[in-house]
């Protein structure tokens, strides 16, 4: 049950922070569908409930959002200048990655933060390895390329979920 109650106020966090609103309908929308969301998920989710209300984790994924923000503006730059100028040069491929990150929710969110940075796809997650499609490979060097994808999402993601 704490578990659930844990989810349900976390829920409600985040329903408040997207709806940037304190209407009573909406807040009472949240509400209900939070604790509709954590009765049916709040079993299968990952998190304990005390990693989950912790402040810490809050504020890192507080400065996490900018910084994913920022690295999908970048991405969308390069690769529409690639769709404007035909003729700069793709070179496309499938990297090796590894990752330091321990749970599976933090590899998840690091697969799905590659993914939604254009140009760049999480193919596979295999342990503590991902396999990226990458719109133009730069290096063959596997430890240079996963700086250069991970950029600072695997770092910041350590200290919300790890």
């Amino acid at each position: 049950m704490a578990r659930k109650l844990a989810y349900w106020i976390a829920g409600m966090a985040i329903w408040l922070l997207m709806t940037w609103t304190v209407e009573y309908q909406s807040v009472i929308a949240g509400a209900v569908l939070s604790f509709i969301a954590a009765l049916i998920f709040g079993k299968y989710l990952p998190l304990d409930p005390g990693k989950l209300l912790n402040p810490r984790r809050w504020f890192w994924l507080l400065i996490f959002m900018p910084v994913f923000a920022y690295q999908c503006f970048k991405a969308n730059l390069d690769v529409a200048l690639r769709v404007l100028a035909p003729g700069l040069r793709l070179n496309p491929g499938i990297v090796r990655i590894k990752t330091s990150l321990k749970s599976e929710i933090a590899r998840t969110f690091l697969a799905n933060s590659i993914t939604l940075t254009p140009g760049t796809m999480t193919v596979e997650i295999k342990d503590d390895v991902l396999y990226i499609h990458w719109i133009d490979v730069k290096t063959d060097d596997s430890e240079l390329a996963a700086k250069i994808i991970k950029g600072p999402f695997e770092k910041l993601l350590a200290r919300i979920f790890d």
